[in-house]
């Protein structure tokens, strides 16, 4: 079930806050206890590397001759996760992109599910992740999934998780607006 914007804050708290009596680490604030309120913001270099979307889709495209129909591509740090739809979206092509080559694994049958083209992505890579940072500082954004979910439009997921545990999975606009939020279990 989707939380609306509102409750991203007290959600983001009750995830995020965590209580260990032994720690001197744990302190009140807002209301919620929080495992590290001296925490530092996760570094840039350990932040999705939006920027390199564009350019794994480029080379893919390259690579396949033109362009492409995607059931979902993520992005890690370091990496990107091209999910190509073949055979009119009935074979999935799982692609990656690491450190400027792509490889590929072979495809998956009976895929199915919404899809979307590279030039459906509309979004600003520095910019996407400004506000979920600005709400919840000391969260640790793992990775962004472009995908469809049978919206006609590409949905974009930041998979949030806590320095002590529990997690969100965030859907933000093309700008970084956040829309809504979802507890991963």
């Amino acid at each position: 079930m989707r939380r609306s914007v509102p409750a991203l804050c007290a959600l983001a708290l009750v995830l995020i806050g965590c209580s260990d009596s032994k720690s001197d680490a744990t302190t009140e604030t807002t209301g919620a206890p929080l495992c590290q309120p001296n925490a530092t913001e996760q570094p840039e270099s350990d932040l999705p590397n939006l920027a390199l979307i564009p350019e794994a889709v480029a080379a893919l495209e390259a690579e396949m001759g033109g362009p492409q129909t995607y059931f979902e591509i993520n992005a890690t740090s370091k990496l990107v996760n091209l999910w190509v739809a073949l055979n009119d979206g009935t074979v999935a092509q799982p692609w990656l992109y690491f450190d400027g080559q792509l490889s590929s694994k072979d495809p998956v049958s009976g895929a199915t599910g919404p899809t979307f083209l590279a030039s459906e992505i509309q979004f600003d890579p520095d910019k996407l992740l400004v506000p979920l940072r600005k709400q919840i500082p000391e969260a640790i954004l793992g990775s962004v999934v472009l995908s469809d979910q049978g919206s006609d439009s590409v949905v974009y997921e930041v998979l949030v998780s806590a320095q002590c545990g529990g997690g969100l999975d965030v859907v933000v606009g093309p700008d970084g607006t956040v829309k809504s939020v979802d507890p991963v279990n």
